[in-house]
């Protein structure tokens, strides 16, 4: 499993891409323990864009004991998910610049949720209510 790669997509499954410490760890345990279909899907995703470094390249900022996915790691993710056919060639393509838009001047590439991602959120939203209810 690729942890930056697996990082983002967390993040970008949360509301304003924002995730705690404590929802990043659980999420994470959680896509670690899923099988060998999110290994390898991530290790695909991260072959894409071979230096990757969240960090250093200002795709999370840390925040409030958290983490939260800048609009240039959106566009990463967008470029890392988009479809062979729809980019240029990966030789060709940058390192971590990705277009801003796809061929022939279209608009963005929209990010698509997984299924697993949705579910993640579905089940945020009900802890969420929960802790309200709670209190």
């Amino acid at each position: 499993m690729n942890f930056q790669v697996t990082v983002l997509k967390i993040l970008v499954s949360y509301p304003d891409g924002f995730a705690l410490m404590a929802d990043l760890k659980r999420d994470m345990a959680i896509l670690a323990t899923s099988g060998r279909d999110w290994a390898e899907r991530t290790k695909r995703l991260a072959a894409r864009v071979p230096v990757l470094d969240i960090f250093s390249q200002g795709l999370i900022e840390r925040l409030n004991g958290g983490w939260r996915i800048t609009e240039k790691g959106r566009a990463v993710l967008e470029f890392m998910e988009a479809r062979p056919a729809e980019t240029t060639t990966e030789s060709a393509a940058p390192a971590v610049d990705p277009p801003a838009s796809g061929p022939a001047g279209s608009p963005p590439l929209a990010v698509r949720r997984s299924s697993r991602s949705q579910r993640l959120q579905r089940r945020r939203a009900a802890r969420e209510r929960a802790r309200a209810k709670a209190c």
